[in-house]
């Protein structure tokens, strides 16, 4: 696919990156060559094909070139975060069993080279910038990726090769974050990116038009959303990507890069939602009002129940309010595709009204990752992540498990032969989360299958649901729910820093504010839904501590060990 889209394309820009404040591409023609030319330099140190190599870089055009040279080695990519722990890799390279390890700054061979040491296998460190060791360590051999992708090429060459490769054959282990447990590698096939690939085009092709396309590429590269819908969909479409240059420059990127697509998951949606309406209501007065409207003229929409006096407003709305939000988001924005965790449909809403297409998908990493997304013609609905796919089957076990079926389920887990029977029988995919299909054949989740609360009384609670409401309020930043066996939810949550600096020296107003805030969603709960008493975090939630996954999910087993005791003394008064 991407010698296909190098040839077509030929020097036109491919990849970008910001060096001393400009942008500035590398060509379709000149990443082939680099692809080419690193698949060459990797047997002819020694790799064989079936070889794993893990790639630890943040997202850069290095990224992606390493990525592909790789498979056109006949080799296969692992992935690793970059906020992976020494103990983290090790885990990695002991149960990929990888032979060479591409690795792109100081800072992240920090934490990498004593794995490497431990490693029985891996015999090569590629570094992508300059890497100083004190002495050379007899751990591996050193080699610099400027002299990788360097040497002589000869594209006709590989693109005979690559006839030879199968849609079947493994393309890549992506180790999976996990909610508990060491992360398990998942068998990700040529076919199952290819198919994942096939159904986004779909979407796009049939939904939106498909034009010169513009991705700003953010989300972790090691991550399977971002991998196969912000690196090779974007190959497919023969786009261009951009390489963000950090989250807190995000917002000015995007106005300099002027996306038309961008893959994103929905904290990044909150804060900017957060963001636009703290901007707002600091305007006040005009901007406000029109903000209201604007919001209220969207929800009659959605609900069916438009009036046609509101259609001069939405008029007006189109050339003053939307014109703004969307100039903030470059002012050619197709689609902007959340996925990776559940979008709170208020969320989605909000971006509706601005005038900003809101797409929500859904998936996981041991299905390519995408299985479904939410689309115009079919009629988009918040409380759904959209129809399948194109070419996935989708169906309901009976006890309300998603089962998923295609050539974008893998193959199994590497080295986990028990762990692939559980989760994979007779070609169909046991997603363990729970849900149905709409009258429209739509997917709509109502939680993980572990996940689920079930009170005292034998009640499901949908946890992940009240989450997503609590953190919706300007006064939380996070928060976790916790009442299994018990007869009511109480939470832990974390103050958003911001909001609670008007509270400085006044601990009593801050938790009258947190109060109030939980009292206001509370208003829009179920009985069985409401959080009766709280407690405050330590600290937030994050990689670091361990209480977040890199894909920015709670990991619930972590924070219980930390708080449970205190989260348990809440029955007690």
């Amino acid at each position: 696919m991407f010698l296909t889209r190098a040839r077509e394309r030929g020097e036109q820009p491919f990849l970008w990156k910001k060096e001393s404040g400009a942008w500035t591409p590398i060509s379709y023609a000149e990443a082939a060559r680099q692809v080419a030319s690193l698949s060459e330099a990797l047997k002819r140190i020694g790799l064989k094909p079936g070889d794993r190599v893990m790639l630890v870089s943040e997202n850069r055009p290095e990224w992606l070139i390493a990525d592909l040279g790789i498979m056109a080695a006949g080799c296969v990519t692992v992935p690793t975060y970059t906020t992976n722990t020494t103990r983290d890799h090790q885990h990695i390279l002991a149960n990929s069993g990888a032979s060479a390890v591409i690795v792109s700054t100081q800072k992240l061979a920090k934490s990498l080279l004593p794995a490497v040491l431990f490693s029985s296998d891996c015999r090569h460190v590629i570094s992508i910038d300059d890497i100083i060791t004190g002495q050379s360590p007899d751990i591996a051999e050193f080699h610099h990726w400027a002299e990788m992708v360097s040497g002589p090429t000869d594209i006709g060459a590989l693109e005979k090769r690559m006839a030879d490769v199968g849609r079947g054959d493994l393309a890549c282990l992506i180790y999976t974050s996990g909610t508990g447990g060491a992360p398990r590698g998942v068998m990700q096939h040529h076919g199952m990116i290819l198919h994942n690939v096939e159904g986004c085009i779909d979407v796009i092709a049939n939904d939106f038009g498909w034009d010169e396309e513009v991705f700003l590429s953010f989300l972790p590269a090691s991550h399977a959303y971002e991998h196969s819908g912000g690196q090779h969909f974007p190959v497919a479409l023969g786009a261009q990507i951009y390489y963000a240059e950090s989250l807190e420059k995000l917002a000015a990127n995007i106005e300099e890069v002027r996306p038309t697509i961008m893959v994103v998951v929905p904290r990044l949606f909150e804060m900017l939602r957060a963001k636009i309406m703290k901007q707002v209501e600091k305007d006040g007065g005009l901007p406000a009002y029109l903000m209201g409207r604007a919001i209220s003229i969207e929800g009659k929409r959605y609900s069916g129940k438009s009036v046609p006096w509101d259609l001069p407003m939405d008029g007006i709305l189109s050339v003053t309010l939307r014109r703004k939000v969307k100039r903030k988001f470059g002012g050619r924005m197709k689609a902007m595709v959340s996925g990776g965790a559940p979008l709170n449909p208020d969320v989605g809403l909000f971006f509706q009204a601005m005038g900003l297409p809101m797409l929500q998908g859904y998936g996981q990493t041991e299905a390519g990752p995408v299985i479904s997304c939410n689309r115009p013609k079919a009629g988009i609905r918040m409380e759904t992540v959209g129809p399948p796919l194109k070419n996935t089957e989708v169906r309901i076990a009976n006890d309300g498990e998603i089962l998923v079926r295609g050539e974008n389920v893998m193959h199994g887990y590497w080295h986990n032969e028990d762990e692939s029977r559980r989760v994979l029988q007779d070609g169909w995919l046991a997603t363990g989360d729970v849900g149905h299909l709409d009258e429209k054949g739509r997917i709509v989740i109502t939680d993980r299958k572990k996940d689920l609360i079930v009170n005292d009384k034998g009640d499901n609670v949908s946890p992940q649901r009240v989450e997503g409401m609590l953190t919706l309020q300007p006064e939380i930043l996070q928060a976790m729910v916790y009442g299994d066996r018990r007869p009511h939810l109480v939470a832990l949550l974390v103050p958003d820093p911001e909001e609670m600096k008007r509270f400085k020296g006044d601990p009593d107003g801050m938790q009258k504010a947190l109060s109030k805030a939980v009292d206001l969603v509370n208003a829009e709960l179920s009985v069985i839904e409401k959080v009766r008493r709280f407690i405050l975090a330590d600290e937030q939630f994050s990689v670091e501590n361990e209480q977040l996954t890199p894909s920015m999910k709670i990991r619930r087993h972590v924070i219980g060990k930390a708080y449970g005791d205190r989260l348990d003394a809440l029955y007690r008064k």
